[in-house]
């Protein structure tokens, strides 16, 4: 009877191991995704695309407070491009971000020189725009 239970036992034990594994795959493989369509728009000096991707914040600056107040920092993607992201707090939650966390982001790209800006990532409260979101370690804001 104990050998059946230290058997069952161990499976479990092999079973959360195998499954945190793949856990943590898929968390990398989010952190890794291609940010094309940021690329590309850069590239082509697109502007007015909604672009969903993931970047590594490496700076975060003071809030802008003129007009409608936005959170901003910049997040380098993909080919060390880098893009501001400008987060409309008073429309959305603020994100709780640091440097070198990775998010995820969804709203419209403006090309730029210095690697263009992402903003309307919050939600539309007229419902006339598409929304977009940002989230770190978990949670969204939008």
């Amino acid at each position: 009877m104990k050998n059946r239970k230290q058997r069952i036992i161990i499976i479990l034990l092999v079973i959360f191991a195998i499954a945190s594994y793949y856990k943590d795959q898929d968390k990398n493989k989010q952190q890794t995704t291609p940010n094309t369509e940021i690329s590309s728009a850069y590239k082509n000096k697109q502007s007015d695309i909604h672009v969903k991707a993931t970047g590594k914040v490496i700076k975060i600056l003071p809030d802008d407070n003129e007009g409608n107040r936005h959170q901003r920092f910049i997040v380098k993607v993909e080919n060390n491009l880098t893009i501001l992201i400008a987060h409309n707090i008073d429309l959305a939650q603020r994100a709780e971000i640091s440097a070198g966390d990775v998010v995820a982001f969804s709203g419209e790209y403006e090309w730029n020189k210095k690697g263009g800006v992402v903003h309307w990532t919050h939600h539309d409260p007229r419902g006339k725009h598409q929304g977009g979101w940002i989230e770190v370690n978990g949670k969204r804001v939008q």
